[in-house]
């Protein structure tokens, strides 16, 4: 069967055994933040006293602290400096965009080299008051002073510790997205914070100069070594091209411009004989083929062209045909031997003869101009093969030339180019072109920069108040106390039978008198949820204990006797501890024959009992302390008891001794129907009290639930709604504040 139970707070637990870890159907988990709610309250009065330690350190030191001036001076680094001439310099340039410029000269302002040089520009070295003003001490040897001065050997020591003083003083800070650099200081004197300032800006100007100036000038005589060199290296390839050209007879006309303008390369005398052969040649072909063919017509047609052109062949047919018309006329009138047409004849005979001796004489020519045409031809051919020859046999040679050649060009080109770039860096390097201007020169500060008040107690809180925080925390953290019912339960895993008020006013039995109290109330909600845990409600017999002394477990277990008392049942309440027994104290009653006289074989139980008439109960006392409580309780007489008890009462409560150490609550519980737990607030490790539930455990006790006593809902921050302030008489009270 499960029997649930319910805490005073409306959770529902399984009673069930008890386990080292939370219950599988307990109550919701608290959120985190209700959770470091109640820690920071629970610590309040923790984290209140860091805070005001913190707040009067703040105080103390901001009056301690060295009131510092800061001045500020503002100047302006552009990427690309103004050209004066149209020489670029040396060094590498960059996109506008690179950000490496910037970091860098972020870098160079706060430099090393630039901190000891302004040391040293205003003689801070050997300035006593300098070392003192930032409260250096004289322990090293080169700060001891001699007749009111420094030792000159110890000057570059006091300079480099000069430079680190003045960095770990000094601000850069660039405005964002802008080429504006602000340099601050800070110093107990307001003069020399601006002096610093206004230096330090012209150190850097003047450095960054000089740095260009160095590169130009390392620059310049990395080129004249180079150019050194490359001359060597020139005069050598030239040598050695003269030398190889000579040897191989190798002849090169001089370089000529071209119809284009542009300079053609050297030619060999070869080759231009080579081209004017061959022009030579094609002309000859072109007239011996032009011959050839006149030859040819003049022997396919018998006569040529020429000859049909022949002014003096012409001539003569011109004349015959005129003697051929008058001696056709003649014929007309006359015979054929009609003397002056003989004569007419006579001529025509001697003018046919010349024309043919002009024919013949005009086709002897041009078999002699071919004849001559193809000889010349063969000629030249023979020359230009000749040549050609000659131009492959030079080109051959011309390979190593070549290479000759252009070993010398190379050399020329690199030489004329570093000559020029040398020609322009002496020109650059005499120009000193600054990209760094002062925008805001230092003002002398009127009030201190530091310790600013406001601030320091600012942090000072913000320090506390984590510290505090912090604090709390770790407190909680090694605090294994059970301060909550919710822990309880967490912690336990039992589950939680209510929690109970601290009395410091009065007595517990005062308290329990008194009906309208907190003490009963409390006590009342967890006798309604004991009422949960079996199926007839409340347990018959049941055992209250707890894990050390002191923890309120006999005030829980004459409440719960009283207050079942007040339900018209008959309740007997058993003081189990035999050892301390209180019962019989708490009562008022002297200490008289009890439940040892039982144990010990007695039978009158009459005897060992007495009512308690102001409660409505009864009480059996422990009666005389045995030698040993854990022999008689191991014996089979207190189940006897339980049973008989029973028969007359309704209720048997036994106030049994705390678990550790002793045998005697394993016992008791092993005699009834289950334990009640009492753990007291804030006091009893959670690792203790689990090692006691697993004693009980291991004797087969069924533990009911836990109850949280001593409890101060105000000092532990945690509230059950109405809390323990709602009690009797609220309504009036609410009533008569309303009429008022």
């Amino acid at each position: 069967m499960n029997i649930v139970t319910f805490d005073d707070g409306g959770s529902v637990a399984p009673p069930g055994r008890v386990g080292v870890g939370p219950r599988a159907n307990g109550p919701e988990p608290t959120p985190i933040i209700r959770q470091y709610l109640r820690v920071v309250m629970r610590r309040r009065f923790v984290i209140l006293g860091a805070i005001t330690i913190c707040l009067m350190l703040g105080v103390v030191i901001t009056l301690l602290t060295t009131p510092k001036y800061t001045s500020t001076s503002t100047i302006e680094i552009s990427r690309e400096s103004d050209k004066i001439t149209n020489f670029q310099g040396v060094e590498r340039e960059t996109s506008i965009a690179d950000q490496e410029f910037y970091q860098t000269q972020y870098g160079l302002l706060a430099s090393k080299s630039l901190s000891e040089r302004v040391a040293e520009k205003l003689k801070l070295a050997d300035d006593p008051e300098f070392f003192r003003m930032f409260n250096v001490s004289d322990n090293k040897p080169e700060l001891v002073l001699t007749n009111g001065r420094y030792s000159t050997s110890g000057h570059a020591a006091r300079l480099r510790r000069a430079g680190e003083i003045l960095r770990q003083n000094l601000g850069i800070n660039p405005t964002r997205l802008s080429r504006l650099v602000a340099i601050s200081f800070s110093s107990p004197v307001p003069a020399f914070s601006a002096k610093v300032v206004d230096v330090w800006a012209e150190s850097f100007i003047q450095t960054n100069l000089e740095r260009k100036i160095q590169a130009t000038a390392y620059g310049r005589d990395l080129l004249e070594r180079q150019l050194a060199q490359f001359k060597e290296r020139l005069d050598d390839s030239q040598r050695q091209l003269v030398a190889y050209a000579s040897e191989q007879q190798i002849i090169n006309l001089p370089s000529k411009a071209g119809d284009s303008g542009r300079v053609s390369t050297e030619r060999p005398i070869v080759a231009d004989e080579l081209a004017a052969l061959n022009e030579d040649l094609s002309k000859a072909i072109s007239d011996r083929i032009q011959a050839e063919a006149r030859y040819r017509e003049v022997g396919q047609l018998g006569t040529s062209s020429e000859a049909l052109g022949n002014l003096a062949i012409n001539n003569l047919r011109g004349r015959r045909a005129e003697l051929q018309a008058e001696y056709k006329r003649l014929m007309t009138q006359f015979e054929p031997g009609y003397p002056a047409a003989k004569a007419i004849a006579a001529q025509i005979d001697q003018l046919d003869r010349s024309i043919e001796v002009e024919e013949r004489r005009t086709v002897s020519s041009i078999a002699a101009d071919y004849r001559s045409a193809v000889k010349r031809e063969d000629a030249l051919r023979a020359q230009v093969d000749a040549l050609k020859s000659s131009y492959l046999d030079l080109r051959r040679r011309s390979i190593q030339y070549n290479i000759y050649q252009q070993e010398v060009d190379t050399n020329r080109a690199l030489y004329d180019g570093l000559l020029q770039r040398f020609k322009e860096i002496g020109v650059a390097g005499g120009v000193g072109v600054n990209n760094i201007a002062v925008v805001d020169p230092a003002d002398i500060p009127q009030r201190p920069s530091s310790p600013r008040v406001v601030l320091n107690l600012l942090a000072a809180l913000a320090v506390g108040l984590g510290s505090g925080i912090a604090l709390a925390f770790v407190l909680e953290h090694i605090d294994e106390a059970i301060d909550t019912p919710e822990e309880l339960t967490q912690l336990l895993g039992i589950p939680l039978l209510g929690s109970v008020p601290k009395v410091t006013d009065r007595s517990p039995v005062d308290a329990l008198a008194d009906r309208k109290s907190d003490l009963v109330d409390a006590y009342l909600a967890v006798q309604t949820n004991l009422g949960f845990t079996t199926a007839h409600g409340v347990p018959r017999a049941m055992s209250v204990t707890s894990t050390k002394p002191e923890e309120g477990k006999s005030t829980t277990a004459l409440a719960l006797a009283s207050t079942l008392a007040r339900l018209n049942r008959k309740v007997v309440l058993i003081d189990g501890d035999m050892r301390s027994p209180s019962i019989h104290f708490v009562l008022g009653r002297p200490e008289g024959r009890g439940l040892s006289n039982f144990l010990s074989g007695e039978d009158d139980i009459e005897a060992m009992i007495f009512p308690v008439a102001e409660l409505g109960l009864t009480a059996m006392p422990a009666g005389p302390i045995p030698p040993n409580a854990a022999e008689l309780l191991s014996g089979n007489r207190l189940p006897v008891l339980v049973e008989r008890l029973l028969e007359t009462f309704d209720h048997v409560v036994i106030d049994s001794p705390p678990v550790l150490g002793l045998a005697d609550a394993p016992l008791i519980a092993a005699q009834v129907e289950g334990v009640v737990y009492i753990v007291e607030s804030s006091s009893t490790r959670s690792g203790i009290i689990r090692a006691a539930l697993a004693r009980l455990e291991s004797a087969n006790a069924r533990i009911f639930g836990g109850i949280l006593t001593k409890f101060d809902a105000r000092k532990s921050s945690y509230g059950y709604g109405y809390g323990y302030g709602y009690g009797y008489g609220y309504g009036r009270d609410r009533q008569s504040e309303a009429s008022a």
